[in-house]
């Protein structure tokens, strides 16, 4: 009898084991594939069903809103010769494929600068003034804007005039920073589709900003996501529209090349 209830816990005890081997050799595998395959995927694929359903549908999906207002901006006159983007843009299906000429090195200074900080020097050409950094008019353009080229894939190069913006942009994702001493690619590279909390690692890929995100109720610029990560880490973060920010996200376009534009995506 002693004999049988030991063979019987030897036996359970093996199932158990072998049980859990089988699940850590999945997710070993899952990650190593995820890894090592240099395939880009959209952090839409690494989303609950539920987000990816919210931006599916442009019912449902918050972000239309800024599109709709940014419209409205479009044909709104400014200053004292009541000009608009469109009296010098045309209609806005004129922009398709603008957004993703930028971040870009502006020949009079060869500063690197991005779509929001274009917007604001137009806005300052025709009234003196700018739109809030981060503020709803300026990133409902911006949306506005990239959502003309939604469905068309990412395809940066990186050139003699950019190349210095794009060199600080790679040293900045592989800098360890903050009290954490953590860098961005110690996630986005090392630890893709493994869980941090109740998420899933995702590559990083910038390819839906301006991005709704669910936790902050808004769209967002990336400047405003970058910045958070690097809260996240402890560390200081450095001003939105900064040339720290723009060579990063230089950068992580060139990464993002094959994506094809999201905007606005949704995203936790």
């Amino acid at each position: 009898m002693r004999f049988y209830q030991s063979g019987i816990l030897f036996s359970m005890t093996f199932k158990i084991y072998y049980f859990l081997i089988l699940i850590f050799s999945f997710v070993f595998c899952a990650h190593n594939l995820l890894s090592e395959n240099n395939e880009n995927i959209s952090g839409y694929h690494f989303a609950e069903p539920s987000t990816q359903e919210i931006q599916n549908d442009d019912f449902l999906n918050p972000g239309i809103l800024w599109v709709e207002n940014g419209a409205i901006l479009w044909k709104q006159e400014f200053g004292s010769n009541d000009l608009s983007c469109q009296s010098c843009h045309g209609k806005i299906n004129n922009m398709k494929g603008i957004s993703l000429k930028y971040p870009k090195v502006l020949n009079e200074n060869n500063k690197l600068i991005n779509l929001e900080q274009r917007i604001n020097m137009c806005k300052k050409n025709i009234d003196k003034k700018e739109f809030d950094l981060e503020g709803k008019d300026l990133l409902s353009l911006s949306t506005l804007l990239s959502y003309q080229s939604k469905g068309l894939p990412f395809n940066y190069k990186v050139t003699e005039k950019n190349k210095k913006w794009y060199n600080l942009g790679k040293e900045l994702y592989f800098r360890k920073i903050g009290q954490m001493g953590l860098s961005c690619n110690q996630c986005h590279n090392d630890r893709v589709g493994l869980n941090l909390r109740a998420e899933k690692v995702s590559q990083g890929q910038i390819n839906g900003f301006p991005s709704y995100l669910l936790r902050w109720s808004k769209v967002v610029s990336v400047h405003s996501r970058l910045k958070f990560c690097n809260e996240q880490a402890r560390a200081v973060p450095y001003e939105i529209n900064s040339d720290e920010y723009n060579a990063l996200q230089l950068y992580l376009s060139v990464r993002a090349n094959g994506l094809l534009v999201e905007s606005p995506a949704v995203r936790k």
